[in-house]
């Protein structure tokens, strides 16, 4: 089974419960390294969404921009 791809809205609502549980001190001390690791990694895709969605909103600005310039 492949693993699905996770949203940027449930990666940053993981991160959320991840904070407000170590904030509460409700992880476990032998569980708080791997839930660091896991913060740590839908950080990561975070980043990686929000990078990805900034080089496509350049390519359609300078797409739209160049139609733009060659109709007037």
């Amino acid at each position: 089974m492949a693993k699905q791809e996770i949203t940027y809205r449930e990666a940053t609502e993981e991160i959320e419960e991840i904070l407000d549980k170590i904030e509460n001190g409700e992880i476990d001390i032998d569980e708080l390294t791997g839930q660091i690791k896991r913060a740590a990694a839908l950080l990561q895709s975070c980043k990686d969404k929000l990078f990805q969605t900034e080089q496509e909103v350049e390519q359609v600005l300078r797409d739209t921009m160049g139609e733009s310039v060659q109709t007037n």
